[in-house]
């Protein structure tokens, strides 16, 4: 199976971007759909976005056109490039794998998950 690892979180000022990183051990991100979800307290799991095996991506609905994600399959990494952030975007930010082929919007069809990397946004 494997494990993810996210990198890449902070505090920056509204405005302000960061890069997000995940790194795969023990399988490829190839092999998996690789999502990208984030989790405010007090709030649900939401979806930010995926690239399936193929490498399509699509994103959850609210994330306009601030976030992208990429793959890096030399580096076995996936990455979510965050910009002109918000507010309310703090979050702690997960990358997740999952077996089918497609992935889904839903964290729950996700098998394996990081731990979090905490990005705050600052006003």
């Amino acid at each position: 199976q494997v494990r993810l690892v996210e990198s890449g979180g902070g505090l920056v000022q509204a405005g302000g971007s960061l890069r997000l990183s995940c790194l795969a051990s023990g399988g490829a991100v190839s092999d998996y759909a690789m999502g990208w979800f984030r989790q405010a307290p007090g709030k649900e799991r939401e979806f930010v976005g995926r690239i399936i095996r193929s490498g399509p991506i699509y994103y959850g609905d609210s994330m306009k056109d601030r976030f992208a994600i990429s793959r890096d399959n030399a580096k076995n990494m996936v990455h979510l490039q965050m910009n002109n952030l918000e507010p309310e975007d703090t979050a702690v930010y997960y990358c997740a794998a999952d077996e089918a082929p497609y992935g889904s919007r839903r964290a729950e069809t996700y098998e394996y998950w990081g731990q979090g990397t905490q990005v705050t946004v600052s006003s």
